[in-house]
């Protein structure tokens, strides 16, 4: 099982806790974590990245162990600790302004 932590607005909309598990078949990616949360939770679907191009919405970021893989391919394997459940996923919205 991914562990994945949502940020509020998601989680308010989709009703759930700070974190979920989901379940993943297959090489464990960005795009297949989120095709898992949407899967699991269809009131996410394009809330994270855009239902047509699959491109990751621009006021959204992804992290793992610390480290900002929102340029990352969707297709990169997460690290073996995110794989495994040790570490979650995170999906963070992102702030902008001045």
């Amino acid at each position: 099982m991914i562990r994945v932590v949502l940020p509020a607005h998601l989680r308010e909309l989709a009703h759930l806790g700070r974190e979920v598990s989901v379940e993943v078949s297959g090489q464990v990616t960005q795009r297949s974590v989120i095709d898992a949360l949407e899967e699991a939770y269809p009131v996410l679907r394009g809330t994270m990245r855009d239902p047509v191009t699959k491109k990751r919405r621009a006021f959204v970021r992804f992290f793992a162990c610390e480290e900002d893989l929102s340029h990352a391919s969707p297709d990169a394997p997460l690290p073996e600790v995110v794989a495994t459940g040790a570490e979650p996923f995170f999906v963070v919205g992102a702030m902008a302004g001045g």
